[in-house]
This record gives C-alpha cells, sequence and structure tokens, in this order.
C-alpha cells in the first residue's frame, strides 16, 4: 500500500470549504507540514483514521511525531509528550474502572496545571465528554450544575474539595496532590495503573464548555471535532509557529485558554502553565521560558500595563510576537499602551462561547482602530441584522450574526442561539465598517432605554476609559423617574487620582464632548474594584 504524502493526509482531513492548497500553505506555514520518514507518515494516517482529528487523535499524533519534546511546564516541572501520554493512558485506565466510557461525562475543575491537560487527554481517549466548571463559580452553582448534567465523574483540585462536598457524583478524582484522605488521586492512580491506551472509542469525545453566567444560570455549550477548517482560520491570522514556547494564562476551563491548549499540542509548542495570575509573575515567566506566544485575557493585560515602570522596563521580551487576547472587550486605548510598550504583538479574538470565533484583529488592524474585534478569518462570515433577520448596511448597528466551522451544538438540556441562514447569534449588536473591519456596541441584552433613546453602555465606557485618571470602568442602567432608565457609570480610579465631586465633573464633561447626549452617564460613583469572573468580564449584577 502506498504511504500517504503529507498533502494526502491533508485532502483525507480538510473540512467543509477548505481547499487542500490553502490548507497545506497555512499549515506549512506554521510548521505543522513538515518532513518526516515514510513510516511515521503511515503511522500518523493510522492514527488519525482509528482517533479522528480531535483531542485524543490529535494529540497521539503529536505523540508519534514528537515524543521527546517537551509539551508543558508548570510548577511541578516539565513533561514530554511520551510521559504525558503515559500518564493520560494510567489515568484514563483508572476512570475506566469507575465506570467511565464512550458517551458519558466526567466534569472537570481545575487550575492551569498538568492535572487538567491528564485528565482531558484522558477523557478524550475514552471517547466521553468533558464538562469543564469555572473555578470562580460558588457552591450553589456548582451543586446545580453537577445535579442537572449528572457527571460519572468528578476531578478537581483540592482547594475545592468544600465548595463540592455537596455535589452528588459518585466518583472523585483530587487532581493537583499526592495525597487526599480517602480519596484517589491522579498522582497515586498514575503510579497504580500501567500506561495502556485503550481501544479507540465507538464515539468522539465532545468539550462541554459553560457559559460565563453573566447574564443567568450557566449552560453548557458542547462542541465535538472543530476539524481543520478551524486550524486553518486561526493560523491563517495569528502567525504561531510549531514548537515555540507559550503561555498560557487564560484559565483553560474556557474557550479561550482551551483553544490554545488544543492549539498548543498540535503544533508541539511546550505549553508554560501557572496556577494562578500573578502580573510581575507573569513576565518574567515569559521571559525566563522565551515564550514566543501569550494567550490572555484582557483584563490580565490592564494589570501588566499597571505595573510600576521599573518592573516594566526590568523585563526584556525581546522574542515575543504573539500576544492572544480574547474573553471580554479591549478597553479604552488598552491595545494601544500595549503596542507602544511592547511593539506590534498584540492580537484580539473575539467570539463567543457558542459561535467560537468571529473576528481576528491584527496589531496593524488595531493601530488604525484600537477597539475594533477585527476581520473574519478564513472560512467566517459575519453578517449585521436587524430585528426582522435582514442584513444591514455597512457602518448600520446591529445584530451580529456568524457562520464558522465551530458553532456550537445546542444547549445540554436543550435551547440554543437563534440561527438565520445558516449564521448563528452571538447576542451582541455591533457593525462592520468600509474595510470589512467589525466592532462591537455593546451586548443586546445590557441596552437601556433612556427618555425613549436605544442606549448600550459600551460605549461610554470605552470612552471614560480613555480618560487619564480611570484605572477601569463599567457603565450599567438604574431605574430613573423621569426617563425610565438613566446611565451610571461605576469608575475605579488610578492610584494618583481622588475621589471627588470635581472628578465625577470632570468625567462627565469628558463623555459630554465625545459622546451622544443620551450616551452620556447622567450619575459618575467611584469603587475599588469591579466585581470580575475569573474571564474577567465584568458581573453586571452585583453593580
Amino acid at each position: 500500500m502506498a504511504t500517504p504524502t503529507p498533502a494526502g493526509l491533508l485532502g483525507d482531513l480538510v473540512g467543509r470549504g477548505v481547499t487542500a492548497g490553502l490548507a497545506a500553505r497555512v499549515l506549512t506555514r506554521a510548521g505543522v507540514v513538515r518532513p518526516y520518514a515514510p513510516w511515521t507518515l503511515a503511522s500518523l494516517a493510522t492514527t488519525l483514521l482509528r482517533w479522528g482529528a480531535g483531542p485524543a487523535g490529535g494529540f497521539l499524533a503529536t505523540v508519534l511525531r514528537e515524543p521527546d519534546r517537551v509539551a508543558l511546564v508548570d510548577e511541578a516541572g516539565p513533561l514530554t509528550y511520551a510521559e504525558l501520554r503515559d500518564r493520560s493512558a494510567s489515568l484514563a485506565q483508572a476512570m475506566a474502572d469507575r465506570g467511565v466510557g464512550a458517551g458519558d461525562r466526567v466534569a472537570l475543575m481545575c487550575r492551569n496545571h498538568r492535572g487538567f491537560v491528564e485528565t482531558t487527554v484522558a477523557v478524550a481517549l475514552l471517547g466521553a465528554d468533558l464538562l469543564s466548571l469555572n473555578t470562580a463559580f460558588a457552591a450553589p452553582q456548582l451543586e446545580e450544575l453537577v445535579r442537572r448534567e449528572r457527571p460519572r465523574l468528578l476531578v478537581h483540585d483540592a482547594e475545592f474539595s468544600r465548595l463540592l462536598s455537596g455535589a452528588p457524583v459518585e466518583h472523585r478524582i483530587i487532581a493537583d496532590v499526592a495525597e487526599a484522605a480517602g480519596l484517589d488521586t491522579v498522582e497515586g492512580l498514575v503510579a497504580s495503573y500501567a500506561p495502556r491506551l485503550p481501544a479507540p472509542p465507538g464515539e468522539r469525545a465532545r468539550i462541554v464548555v459553560l457559559t460565563s453566567g453573566t447574564t443567568g444560570p450557566p449552560k453548557g455549550a458542547p462542541r465535538s471535532d472543530a476539524g481543520l477548517e478551524a486550524v486553518v482560520a486561526m493560523l491563517e491570522r495569528l502567525p504561531l509557529r510549531f514548537g515555540e514556547p507559550t503561555h498560557i494564562a487564560a484559565p483553560l476551563f474556557h474557550t479561550w485558554g482551551f483553544a490554545h491548549l488544543a492549539m498548543s499540542l498540535l503544533l508541539a509548542a511546550p505549553m508554560v502553565l501557572r496556577r494562578t495570575f500573578d502580573p510581575e509573575d507573569c513576565l518574567h515567566t515569559l521571559a525566563e521560558h522565551d515564550c514566543r506566544s501569550f494567550a490572555a485575557v484582557p483584563v490580565m493585560l490592564q494589570r501588566i500595563l499597571a505595573l510600576p515602570d521599573e518592573q516594566l522596563s526590568g523585563v526584556d521580551l525581546p522574542h515575543l510576537r504573539v500576544v492572544a487576547a480574547s474573553g471580554s472587550a479591549l478597553p479604552g486605548d488598552l491595545a494601544t499602551r500595549w503596542l507602544d510598550r511592547f511593539g506590534d504583538t498584540l492580537y484580539n479574538v473575539y467570539g463567543s462561547t457558542e459561535v467560537g470565533y468571529a473576528g481576528i484583529a491584527t496589531p496593524a488592524d488595531l493601530r488604525v482602530a484600537a477597539d475594533t474585534a477585527g476581520r473574519p478569518p478564513y472560512a467566517t462570515v459575519v453578517r449585521i441584522l436587524d430585528e426582522g433577520g435582514r442584513p444591514l448596511s455597512t457602518g448600520e448597528r446591529g445584530r451580529i450574526f456568524v457562520g464558522n466551522s465551530v458553532l456550537f451544538e445546542g444547549y445540554l438540556g436543550g435551547g440554543s442561539k437563534e440561527v438565520v441562514d445558516g449564521l448563528m447569534s452571538t447576542g451582541d449588536v455591533g457593525y462592520l465598517d468600509r474595510d470589512g473591519r467589525l466592532f462591537v456596541v455593546g451586548r443586546e441584552d445590557d441596552m437601556v432605554v433612556s427618555g425613549g433613546e436605544n442606549v448600550y453602555p459600551g460605549e461610554a465606557e470605552r470612552c471614560l476609559a480613555g480618560h487619564p485618571d480611570v484605572a477601569d470602568v463599567a457603565v450599567v442602567g438604574v431605574p430613573d423617574a423621569d426617563f425610565g432608565q438613566r446611565l451610571r457609570a461605576v469608575v475605579v480610579l488610578v492610584p494618583e487620582a481622588e475621589r471627588s465631586d470635581e472628578v465625577a465633573l470632570r468625567l462627565r464633561d469628558w463623555a459630554r464632548h465625545r459622546l451622544p447626549r443620551f450616551s452620556v452617564p447622567r450619575e459618575v460613583v467611584f469603587a475599588d474594584e469591579l466585581p470580575r469572573n475569573a474571564t474577567g468580564k465584568v458581573l453586571r449584577s452585583q453593580l
């Protein structure tokens, strides 16, 4: 039998809308397509045919290509791909002995460390679904989620034991300590089970990411294999490269952090992980491991830029090429300040749990418009529709709808986002400019009706964020006897600014000269900090 060529493998794996020629160009540039011996290519083809191109097959293919390359580095040290395979295979055997099989569900609540990655691979090897729990959820939310989704097994860090004590689940595994009284641990199970791969499952694993819960109860959004189309779309716009170390600071339980975990496994790019984020430690981590890319949420970049000049100037990052931010909007002039301080490294990715990616802004885009959500990547369609589902013209504001290969399959338990002509709603309002750049005005459900005008708080937030006295800001609607609702700005000032009526008046004047009258907050209040979830989104219900 003839040995498959890289182009032949691509031809077998391409998704709808992706030509083998484009896939070959993009993946060759990224270093995914490389020269290998004929027997390696034959093994790759067999692996992908048996396991698919999802988390299990993609990971095992990388192990075949680069078994001795470092897969990840965390506080416990490095793991090679071969070591990660063996540990994950042992963990999969232990899970199987506890009744986990194809189609079952495993819940995971971990910080960013090897336990998250090992569990993800082990669950995929068994063909089970991974339910990734938000580490910022409260006990009642978690208990309700576990009761509703009924996972067969729960894997979590020791710090969450009390929080999850009431969760109704039969089996538990502690992910991050060697011993836990009366409970299994990942380390103990890895030591007790042989590193034997299970047989390829009859079903492909699904990743279930939870919505943030900022506007209602969190819902599970499952997604199966994204396919090659998604990989090509991301790598065409983000210059990630094979084997280059990446620091994933974005939470792995979130869509953005998990996407970079999957991309790193494909690119054999060592993942540098830290359990928690600290801005100064983050800079030193990037420098120490010579990271070429950095996956973050915008609030992390804000905290880095808020460090004193002596700390910022004391760290040299000459090889950092890609700072990929997503999870929430880039506030104010954050993009410009980052580009001016660290060079043209920032890429802003807009999307949602339900639609995946929708727009990617390059440094060149952000230099032109610091608040843009970018342009649709390859094989992605973005349309702005009115309330009746009709397309709007350039510059007109409306509801954002997206079509690509990673639209989710509907919420667990039923329900979905609105779909029009195969395009799915993001729940946001925005517009496209004449150059095809997308701008997000705000959430549909954040709209405030004040004096008969439809107002989106995001406009006022972006305006006030540009004031030199403002470190952070959120704008919400509150009841008003005369206007129905009015805008209230909750402002965190920079350390050198003092709270006073004079500063509040100055901020309102700043907005008055830059916004339509109905978009100017009628009230400014000060706070020490804004309540945010683990991905940096403001918890508006608490304001």
